[in-house]
């Protein structure tokens, strides 16, 4: 007799009529949870940091809340930069870890949840991956499978390809930027 087919969780979990919602959700570490509403300077943080880097660069596209398809993780970025010939012809989640993600946190956010999502997509393929935590005016950067390095003030973040050149500074100044 044949054994029935088993659903895997992360195929369980894609299946689920609400996970497009607003926000949106993830299956992070086998488990399902909506992400936070952004705030205000979250919000601007995010739609200025697309902007500055689609302004400069046809090689990669930033693109916002993106879903990743990063077995057995579902994770939906701030802002994942893909190299423009990653992406999908099809309206659909991107198939594999973004080349450099972006994380903005917000003040209720669990810091380590989100640091287990980037250590997931660094170790299934992202480059660079920068967490901004606009309260403390840091951002932490891990590159390849590096330790992380917490940049802050004038100092000048890294990125991919011949993408900007951006201080920390210059990233938070984003935040009241209309």
């Amino acid at each position: 007799m044949p054994s029935p087919m088993t659903t895997s969780p992360l195929d369980a979990f894609l299946q689920r009529p609400n996970i497009e919602a607003s926000p949106a959700w993830e299956l992070i570490n086998g488990r399902a949870q909506q992400k936070p509403m952004p705030t205000l300077f979250h919000s601007r943080l995010q739609r200025n940091l697309v902007n500055t880097i689609d302004r400069q660069s046809e090689a990669y596209e930033a693109i916002q809340e993106l879903r990743c398809i990063v077995p057995p993780f579902s994770p939906v970025s701030d802002i994942a930069v893909v190299k423009t010939d990653r992406l999908p012809d099809a309206d659909e989640p991107l198939q594999g870890p973004p080349d450099w993600l972006v994380e903005i946190r917000s003040p209720d956010q669990n810091i380590l949840d989100l640091q287990h999502k980037i250590l997931h997509c660094l170790d299934q393929g992202t480059q660079l991956a920068w967490l901004i935590d606009i309260q403390r005016q840091q951002v932490w950067v891990w590159q390849d499978r590096e330790l992380p390095i917490v940049y802050s003030g004038a100092d000048v973040l890294p990125t991919l390809g011949n993408i900007l050149e951006l201080t920390v500074e210059a990233a938070i100044a984003m935040t009241q930027r209309r």
